[in-house]
């Protein structure tokens, strides 16, 4: 049993009794499975491991992480939509489940219907990155070059769906301009890629970029959210010149749609105490992540926000082309 596992655990027995008393307050009386969409040790693994830690403390009541990997994290989300509604079954995503809805032509659920959304949970900035001799010096000489080389140039993602490939999408949408992408099993081996020159651009977390950054590895030319990001010497894309490149790669946690709002409630408080804790918060920043702002965390908001992304990468990605069978 992994070490994360243990201590979860030990949290839920040592206040056996919480968990009786609280299961009239909204608190499932089985213990709590939160499904995750890709493999362990990556970053979404990472806050949903700590966010469910969090959890687990709050509700007196054993919280783990299963990772359910594949088909563009599709398989897990089709196992929470149509698990029994007792809140026992969650669903961490990020980006990716708004995406879902436009790169997948068939899918086993409805991305803004078959989910109760409990909160979001975090933001991640993108960071937009080169090779290191790269021929620009800022974002404009960056949108410059993809203008006149076009195809010439290559771009990175690790799959589809990934915040990376939705990045590449929206670089290449603000240079209103094609290059070709070559897509990786991962971050990793892209990032690999783009340190030996051999690939021109890439747009990924700088949870995954950070530590290339700062050792000069990798070039560096903005970040996506509207603040600058603690330890990186990077404007924003608004300081840059372009305020429309503007996304995180978010996390939420998710119920199926049915879940009794009274679940829901306690499991938001959950996630809110989680989310205030300052272990928690060192964590993240350790990581290069900002937990939800306490609006963000709210039912009702990430509700909208759902179906805003959904909207909002739709005429994204269909320009781009880049589709699942």
């Amino acid at each position: 049993m992994s070490t994360t596992r243990r201590t979860l655990l030990a949290s839920a027995l040592a206040l056996p009794f919480i968990g009786d008393r609280a299961t009239a307050q909204g608190v499932p009386s089985r213990p709590i499975t939160v499904t995750v969409p890709f493999a362990a040790g990556g970053p979404t693994d990472l806050i949903s491991r700590m966010v469910a830690e969090g959890m687990a403390r709050d509700l007196g009541q054993s919280v783990v992480v299963e990772n359910v990997t594949g088909a563009g994290g599709t398989l897990a989300a089709g196992r929470v939509a149509q698990a029994r509604p007792d809140g026992t079954t969650l669903l961490a995503h990020h980006i990716g489940l708004a995406t879902t809805a436009t790169l997948y032509r068939r899918l086993p659920f409805s991305v803004t219907e078959s989910f109760a959304p409990l909160g979001l949970v975090s933001d991640a900035a993108m960071t937009i990155v080169a090779k290191p001799d790269f021929p620009a010096t800022d974002l404009r000489g960056v949108i410059a070059v993809i203008k006149r080389e076009g195809e010439k140039l290559n771009i990175a993602h690790a799959g589809l769906g990934g915040a990376n490939q939705l990045g590449g999408m929206l670089l290449q949408a603000t240079a209103e301009t094609k290059m070709t992408t070559v897509v990786f099993r991962g971050s990793a081996p892209a990032i690999t890629e783009v340190m030996a020159g051999r690939i021109d651009l890439f747009v990924d977390q700088a949870t995954n970029t950070a530590p290339f950054l700062r050792d000069n590895r990798i070039k560096g030319y903005a970040v996506t959210l509207p603040e600058r990001v603690p330890g990186l010497d990077l404007p924003t894309t608004a300081e840059a010149g372009f305020p429309a490149f503007s996304m995180s790669t978010w996390h939420g946690i998710y119920g199926p749609a049915a879940l009794p709002q009274e679940i829901q409630n306690r499991l938001n408080a959950a996630i809110k105490a989680a989310l205030r804790d300052e272990r928690l918060r060192a964590r993240f920043a350790e990581v290069v992540t900002q937990p939800a702002t306490d609006e963000r965390s709210f039912i009702p908001f990430h509700r909208r926000f759902l179906v805003e992304e959904v909207n909002r990468w739709r005429p994204i990605i269909q320009a781009n082309g880049e589709y699942a069978d």
